[in-house]
């Protein structure tokens, strides 16, 4: 059995090492390295049987992924080392949003300093079928899926929506399950974080932190592109703009050329 290859949340942590050490690699011996090879083989990612394997994300292999990052960063001018696509994608989101992938760095560490993400469940809809390197990772998601799933908090944000006077309907598309499908519909919706966990922190939710989302527009917020792994609603909506504005402007399959 071969070692897997590096989730999103490894390279993550792999990335921001070599971010802070100035995009240059680590050798083996060196402290960082050491820690972060045993915070890696503490993620509750890999079952008993991936950390029984030799070698499973040793110090050689975290100082082996450190100069993947640093030979084939776009400034790097000499031999660069054969890397995967999702280390090439991670490499592009640390050069292009810095500031926002440290961060997201630090609270998956700040989350097993704390012990929070060891104990959480695995959620069905953490994994994308894009193959995408997301910049929460997968741990941050399964954290932000299970507090979006907390019955309570959903019913606090419906009852906070209804006191407004509002319908309850997705804050993106509008739609409106009692409208659609009658009793079986009412008081139906689902909730999604605005902020990203890696941006707002390990603090309380809050209910205005929450919108109203109906099931797909739900998972495209959280449907991953490269460097990317979450949307704000106001985000949804502009990008559906421009995606009917595109349609409305193609030409149709019997226009002139």
């Amino acid at each position: 059995m071969r070692s897997p290859a590096w989730t999103e949340d490894e390279l993550v942590l792999a990335g921001a090492l070599v971010v802070r050490n100035g995009w240059r690699e680590l050798r083996t011996p060196d402290r960082e390295v050491v820690e972060l090879s045993e915070l890696l083989r503490s993620l509750p990612i890999h079952g008993p049987d991936v950390l029984s394997l030799p070698g499973f994300r040793s110090p050689d292999s975290v100082s082996r992924k450190t100069t993947d990052f640093a030979t084939n960063h776009p400034a790097y001018t000499g031999r660069r080392t054969r890397c995967g696509e999702p280390t090439r994608l991670m490499i592009a989101a640390f050069t292009e949003r810095e500031t926002e992938m440290l961060q997201a760095a630090q609270t998956i560490e700040a989350g097993m300093g704390s012990g929070a993400l060891q104990l959480l469940p695995e959620q069905p809809d953490e994994f994308d079928d894009t193959g995408a390197t997301a910049i929460e990772g997968r741990l941050l998601v399964r954290q932000a899926l299970v507090r979006e799933r907390d019955p309570k908090l959903r019913q606090r944000k419906i009852k906070q929506v209804r006191r407004t006077g509002l319908p309850l309907s997705c804050e993106v598309c509008d739609f409106d399950f009692a409208r659609v499908y009658g009793r079986l519909g009412e008081n139906f919706i689902e909730v999604h974080h605005v902020t990203p966990l890696h941006i707002s922190g390990q603090r309380e939710t809050k209910l205005d932190d929450l919108a109203c989302l109906c099931a797909n527009c739900h998972r495209m917020c959280h449907r991953s592109s490269p460097g990317e792994s979450w949307r704000t609603p106001q985000a949804l909506r502009a990008l559906i703009r421009g995606s009917r504005a595109g349609t409305l402007d193609a030409p149709g399959p019997n226009s002139a050329s």
